[in-house]
């Protein structure tokens, strides 16, 4: 998944179960039991997506379809990866208070509220800055919502029962980017042309009624999740070592930190997770800006519509596959024989956006043949990634918490990338653009061959 686990100390990352074409009969009993996970885990986790996405990402194109550049629209979208960048700094402290579905309740009724807001705001004459501003306050709470979700199943499972849904929590994530990034751009689309009456390829003011619509949904969804989570959702425990005060919180990040720090060859692990994803990080707004920008500027003309059932669904589906590939791939031949080939499978194929955008073309097979090569390589070359992170960066003292610092740095990479990358593309053109973007798959190759592995896999 696309976010970092909570920073539970000295408590491992649950890893990831292989996939089976049957069940086994335990987690079918499981899945029926009278109080089964399964009432609570996939809404939880669907719901931690659903804001995710819509804030990180479906809200670069709504700031696009209103009339931002692309410059400012992939900015201020950025922004609101920091929360979930440094939510390992904050998880201890929501380790000391109340119960972990407490923090879960509240963060969701705040973000269904706060998502209407947004939908209200935009009716007022200065809603942008209102909105932006409720944006980054959503994204705090929403980072507080996954660091309490990861904490009711951590504690509120056994390792056998963790194991046993750990595929249906991933499946259930994965499911929030499908409804967001393409039912819900899908949704703008044909609410703007065919229910407002809208031209599909005008940007501006008129893009409001249809995207108020999608964020009263949104709330409504997050709301009844709230609602739902509040009679079937379990309290949760405190981890083992929860801080019991301020200070101690304060001390299990300050030591959390320089154990961090004296792992062997930190740096070049550091390196590796900052820099892996470099080029994605470049691709990640500006692809679905490339695909609804005017031919005449370079892009493809895709309405919203397209966008969401090109980028947003045969997209991530193509990832959720290239996921299962690769995983299989790495349990197979092993993570060290296989780490380069991986960082290749996440990179090169980037190329498919560096010839859509010289030869533009109009034929929706061959758009959606290029989004898929490249998003189900990018699935099965990352999960090389995690399972490094894993494997070589986090064992340890604070196991989850390295891990997340693991994570956080490569959520650091997509938002330094992401703040810059519509400036840049402005700058440059698409064509020049997704040349950097080409060499900007040079360091991730270095990082990933000097990779160091101390750690037996």
């Amino acid at each position: 998944m696309s976010t970092a686990p909570s920073a539970l100390p000295q408590e491992p990352p649950a890893a990831a179960a292989p996939s089976t074409p049957t069940p086994p009969p335990s987690l079918l009993r499981a899945m029926f039991a009278r109080n089964t996970p399964m009432l609570w885990v996939p809404s939880g986790y669907f719901a931690m997506a659903l804001t995710y996405v819509m804030l990180t990402s479906v809200t670069s194109i709504m700031f696009k379809n209103l009339g931002m550049d692309n410059g400012q629209a992939a900015q201020y979208a950025s922004y609101l990866i920091l929360a979930y960048t440094i939510k390992p700094l904050f998880a201890p402290f929501v380790e000391m208070y109340r119960t972990k579905k407490f923090f879960v309740l509240c963060a969701q009724l705040i973000v269904g509220v706060g998502f209407a807001g947004v939908a209200l705001a935009m009716s007022l004459p200065d809603y942008m800055v209102i909105m932006v501003f409720l944006f980054g306050i959503l994204s705090l709470v929403g980072a507080t919502q996954d660091i309490a979700s990861d904490g009711v199943y951590v504690t509120a499972l056994d390792g056998k029962t963790q194991s046993l849904f750990c595929g249906i929590q991933s499946l259930s994530w994965n499911i929030g980017p499908i409804v967001a990034s393409g039912g819900m751009v899908y949704l703008s689309g044909w609410l703007h042309t065919h229910y407002f009456h809208h031209q599909a390829g005008v940007f501006g003011p008129e893009w409001i009624e249809s995207w108020r619509v999608i964020f009263f949904i949104v709330a409504g969804i997050t709301i009844l999740t709230a609602l739902w989570h509040m009679r079937v959702m379990p309290d949760g425990a405190k981890a083992e070592n929860a801080p019991r005060s301020a200070a101690e919180a304060a001390f299990i990040l300050k030591d959390s930190f320089v154990t961090f720090f004296q792992k062997r060859d930190v740096w070049l692990m550091v390196g590796f997770a900052f820099v892996f994803r470099l080029s994605i990080g470049l691709l990640e707004k500006i692809g679905p800006f490339f695909m609804v920008d005017p031919v005449a500027q370079g892009g493809l003309g895709l309405s919203n519509e397209m966008l969401g059932l090109i980028y947003g669904t045969y997209g991530l589906i193509a990832v959720l596959v290239g996921s299962l590939l690769g995983g299989i791939f790495v349990a197979r031949r092993g993570l060290q024989n296989t780490l380069f080939i991986l960082c290749c499978a996440v990179n090169i194929p980037n190329v498919t956006f560096l010839l859509m955008s010289i030869y533009q073309p109009d034929n929706l097979m061959i758009i959606s043949a290029g989004v898929a090569v490249e998003k189900f390589f990018y699935g099965f070359g990352s999960v090389g990634f995690m399972i490094y992170l894993m494997q070589q960066l986090a064992p340890g003292k604070y196991t989850t918490t390295h891990y997340a610092f693991g994570t956080g740095l490569m959520g650091l990479c997509m938002m330094v990338t992401g703040v810059v990358s519509g400036h840049l593309q402005q700058m440059l053109g698409y064509v020049h653009y997704f040349w950097l973007v080409m060499a900007a798959t040079i360091p991730s190759f270095l990082v990933t061959w000097f990779a160091p592995f101390h750690n037996k896999e």
